[in-house]
C-alpha cells in the first residue's frame, strides 16, 4: 500500500529540492526516502528507480524554464528578447542549480519529444525571427545561443569567473552585446 500523501508529483518536487541542495548527481531514491522518513521500498510504488526520479526532475526543470522563458519573452524582440532569454537561464541556474543541471539530462527520444524541450528551441527561433535568419543558419544560431548561454552559466556556477575582474555581470552584458551584433551581421555561407 502506498504511504498516504506520497505521489509521483510530490516526490519529483522533493527530488528537485534535494537536487538544488546537494547536486543533481547525488539524487537517489534512497536519499529521497530518508527525506520522507520512509523505507526505500515504499517509494517504488511511485517511482521505478533513481533514473526515473532524475528524468522526472529533468522534465520538471525543462517545464519551469520554458514557462519562465515564455513569460520573459512576451512583447520583446531583438537584443531585448535575447537578453531576456539568456537571463532566464542564468537566473534559474543561480536559484536552482540542481534543477538546472537536471535540465541538461539526456532524455530518450520519445521522452524528449514529449517534454518542454521543444519549447526552448521554439523560443530561441522566435528570437531569431527578429534577426531575419533563414535555414540552415537559423539552426546554427540556435546551437550557438544554447552553447553560449549554457556554457557561460555552467562556468559561472563552477566559480570560473569569481577570481578576476571585471565582474561577471559586466562580462555577461558584453557577451549579449556581442551575440546581438553577430546575429545582426550573420556571416554569409
Amino acid at each position: 500500500m502506498a504511504r498516504a500523501g506520497l505521489t509521483p508529483e510530490r516526490l519529483t518536487r522533493a527530488g528537485a529540492e534535494l537536487a538544488d541542495e546537494v547536486g543533481f548527481d547525488q539524487v537517489t531514491v534512497t536519499e529521497l526516502a530518508r527525506r520522507f522518513d520512509v523505507k526505500v521500498a515504499s517509494l517504488y510504488s511511485h517511482l521505478k528507480n533513481s533514473h526515473d526520479l532524475k528524468t522526472r526532475i529533468a522534465l520538471l526543470a525543462l517545464e519551469e524554464l520554458a514557462d519562465r522563458g515564455a513569460a520573459a519573452l512576451a512583447g520583446r524582440a531583438g537584443r531585448d528578447a535575447l537578453a531576456a532569454l539568456g537571463d532566464v537561464y542564468r537566473d534559474y541556474a543561480r536559484e536552482h542549480p540542481g534543477r538546472y543541471a537536471a535540465a541538461q539530462l539526456r532524455l530518450d527520444p520519445a521522452t524528449a519529444a514529449a517534454s518542454a524541450g521543444g519549447r526552448h528551441s521554439q523560443m530561441t527561433r522566435a528570437i531569431l525571427r527578429g534577426y531575419d535568419l533563414a535555414e540552415p543558419d537559423q539552426t546554427h544560431a540556435v546551437r550557438l545561443l544554447g552553447s553560449v548561454f549554457h556554457g557561460y552559466v555552467s562556468l559561472e556556477l563552477a566559480g570560473g569567473f569569481s577570481h578576476s575582474a571585471p565582474d561577471s555581470q559586466e562580462s555577461w552584458t558584453r557577451v549579449l552585446d556581442a551575440l546581438d551584433a553577430l546575429l545582426r551581421n550573420w556571416p554569409a555561407p
